[in-house]
């Protein structure tokens, strides 16, 4: 396709936080935007310069959205892929309906994580009561639905067949992969960028600390993923979206395993939060790539220039009361974190969603703290969790 210049609009399905990066990204290298979500307050609906009210999948909603943007792209993966794929006939549209299909449906994802010579941990496929005779060396195991599962969702540990029919049955009976429970050395990411011309650049791998099924905290420093487990995902993650011939931003996700060895988790068609560090210790963004990869630009490869550290905030920060001689407590009431005290801290940046209410286990904000060495981010890390009632240590 010709490129989409600056001056045009570029639309996006889904309007909550990645959106509204996407939408700030954007409009910062000039570009008018359109948002389709059914959330009339959603964050990135509120920053664009159109807001299409309706849902994913309704036709008069598709067709002003493609009457507006000249390239479509999404936010998540779990828009309807064919409501992609409608659009598609109109417009360029990235990534394709074919990868969020594949994204969406674990079965596929690791065929496909398997056809690139990926390494998986050992799975079956759970979708009848025939399957329930799983070879004894997949348990204890972890269950995950294969659809709609994402931050931990769906996922349950099982020790025993009995315990894995019963799991089975308590999800509805649907169709889930059976991963072999596996003891990690720490997990990490490696976020890509692939335009339609093949052209590829990717990111540093980020380190990641996950606390009950949610990311929490993001590293990307030298030393976050040492060699050879850095090249060794990088190279993995490449493969994975050539296979796809995928386009836009791409972004996977691996376990280090206590052995050394490395296998691949799963894969976003999207930014990714691990990615958000980015936005201050990178020359372009993870955002940026995915305007780039939209609009058919050149992909310049991205050069990080600071250490940084993520620290995901979610709305239980709102309800912890945090005091220097007692620590940190429950509270009923939601009160707002201190902002100012954290700002204070040198090299900090905080993104706040534009969410109007605060709700335990919700996604609110982040703080991307950036130094120029390692030392240096993990200390400033460590004061503003401790004002935020984070725990400390942040890696485990």
């Amino acid at each position: 396709m010709s490129a989409v210049l600056p001056g045009a609009t570029l639309g996006v399905l889904g309007g909550g936080q990645l959106g509204r990066m996407f939408v700030h990204a954007a409009q910062r290298m000039g570009y008018f935007t359109a948002v389709l979500d059914p959330d009339a307050d959603s964050p990135a609906g509120r920053v664009s310069h159109h807001h299409i009210h309706t849902d994913y999948t309704d036709v008069d909603g598709l067709a002003r959205l493609a009457g507006l943007a000249e390239a479509i792209t999404t936010e998540f993966e779990n828009v309807p892929a064919h409501s992609l794929e409608h659009l598609s006939v109109a417009r360029p549209v990235s990534p394709s309906a074919t990868s969020v299909a594949i994204a969406q449906d674990r079965i596929r994802e690791k065929s496909h994580f398997v056809g690139c010579g990926v390494d998986c941990a050992p799975y079956a496929i759970i979708d009848s009561l025939d399957h329930m005779a799983v070879p004894p060396n997949l348990l204890p195991g972890i269950l995950k639905t294969a659809r709609l599962g994402y931050d931990g969702k769906g996922q349950q540990r099982v020790d025993t067949r009995a315990e894995l029919a019963a799991a089975w049955e308590a999800v509805g009976s649907v169709p889930c992969v059976l991963e072999k429970l596996m003891a990690l050395d720490f997990e990490c990411s490696v976020i890509v960028a692939r335009g339609a011309d093949g052209q590829i650049v990717h990111f540093p791998p980020q380190r990641n600390l996950h606390r009950d099924g949610i990311l929490a905290v993001t590293e990307a420093h030298a030393h976050s993923v040492p060699e050879p487990h850095a090249q060794r995902a990088v190279d993995a993650a490449l493969a994975i979206a050539q296979g796809l011939e995928y386009v836009g931003v791409l972004c996977v996700e691996f376990f280090v395993l206590a052995d050394g060895s490395l296998v691949v988790n799963e894969m976003a068609p999207r930014p990714h939060n691990s990615g958000h560090w980015t936005m201050e210790a990178c020359d372009i963004s993870q955002f940026e790539l995915q305007v780039r990869t939209l609009a058919g630009l050149p992909l310049n490869p991205p050069r990080q220039h600071s250490a940084a550290i993520m620290l995901n905030l979610l709305g239980d920060l709102w309800f912890a009361d945090v005091d220097a001689s007692s620590g940190s407590r429950r509270s009923e009431t939601a009160v707002e974190p201190r902002w100012a005290d954290v700002l204070a801290l040198p090299g900090t940046h905080l993104h706040l969603y534009g969410k109007t209410e605060a709700r335990r286990g919700r996604k609110m904000g982040h703080v991307t703290i950036t130094a120029e060495s390692i030392d240096a981010v993990r200390s400033t890390a460590d004061f503003a969790a401790a004002l935020l009632g984070l725990p400390i240590p942040l890696s485990e």
